[in-house]
């Protein structure tokens, strides 16, 4: 496994332990912006857009539909999207309106609705607050390092090989690399493998598990500049140079920026929710209204 890999496995030891399902709204609650809020243009919520029978409608509604995930529209031009949205708020306000007037709001299934969408809303505005206040720069670098600390450093090397299809080819090719010949000259005449040719049969940088295992045997036991003999993998035969050894490098903070930010408000969240359960008296009833004996939350 890569260190990279194993880096991103580390930032999500904490998620996968603790329960799944905080919560209907949580998992549908996104993270926090990885974009800096100067990024975006000021707009005003409040300036009209468009009117409906004398209803406005306002930047404000367009941004709320923007962000309703049924209404999403990712590869629409957004001057195409904007027209789109406003044309939607105004069948929406005229909807409503007759519905309204149709006294559909008046039953009881839609008291229950609304109450339903009211408290998803409450809660999911309250999830985003705290994944804000999670994820500052200072946040966001502790857990890098920390992270960071705690990977095992893995070995990899950089190696070239040369392939071709049968073992008397390769020790005649093995013989002549060890005779002196360049390696990346005679990869570049008789390797079969396309990928790596042109370059003088360059791999680059790899780590053990990248490689199938004959080969990755083969090459990490190599100190730099020594050739292998012929081996054998389901590819054919490969002669194998190293070139180098070194420690892999960890991933910089900023290509791992979006994951840990992504952690860090996860987290807050979850950290929100099983709070909120560990305070609560919470009672489940079976279908003839018995208590069920609870699980630990």
């Amino acid at each position: 496994m890569s260190r990279s890999l194993t880096f991103r496995k580390s930032l999500l030891t904490l998620s996968v332990a603790l329960p799944i399902m905080a919560g209907a709204a949580l998992a549908q609650t996104p993270p926090a912006p990885a974009t800096s809020p100067a990024a975006v243009p000021a707009v005003d919520p409040a300036k009209v857009i468009a009117r409906v029978n004398g209803v406005d409608i306002t930047e404000g509604d367009l941004a709320l539909a923007a962000e309703d995930p049924a209404l999403q529209m990712p590869n629409v031009p957004e001057a195409q999207k904007r027209d789109l949205l406003t044309g939607y708020m105004i069948d929406l306000k005229l909807g409503a309106k007759a519905a309204e007037a149709a006294k559909v709001g008046s039953g009881a299934e839609f008291t229950r609705k609304l109450a339903y969408n009211r408290d998803k809303t409450l809660l999911d505005e309250y999830l985003d607050q705290e994944a804000k206040k999670a994820v500052t720069p200072e946040a966001a670098r502790k857990l890098y390092d920390e992270t960071v600390k705690s990977v095992p450093t893995e070995q990899e090397v950089r190696a070239r090989h040369i392939l071709v299809e049968n073992e008397d080819e390769a020790k005649k090719i093995a013989t002549r690399v060890k005779g002196g010949e360049d390696f990346a000259k005679v990869a570049g005449e008789v390797s079969k493998d396309p990928g790596s040719k042109t370059d003088g049969g360059d791999l680059g940088f790899f780590t053990k598990d990248r490689m199938v295992e004959p080969f990755a045997e083969t090459a990490f036991k190599l100190e730099p500049g020594q050739i292998s003999d012929p081996v054998k993998s389901q590819f054919g035969w490969h002669v194998i140079k190293v070139e180098e050894k070194r420690a892999k490098p960890a991933p910089t903070f900023d290509e791992t920026k979006d994951q840990v930010e992504t952690y860090l408000a996860r987290k807050a969240q979850q950290d929100l929710i099983m709070g909120l359960r560990k305070n609560a008296k919470i009672e489940r009833l079976d279908d003839k209204g018995n208590l069920v004996e609870q699980k630990q939350q």
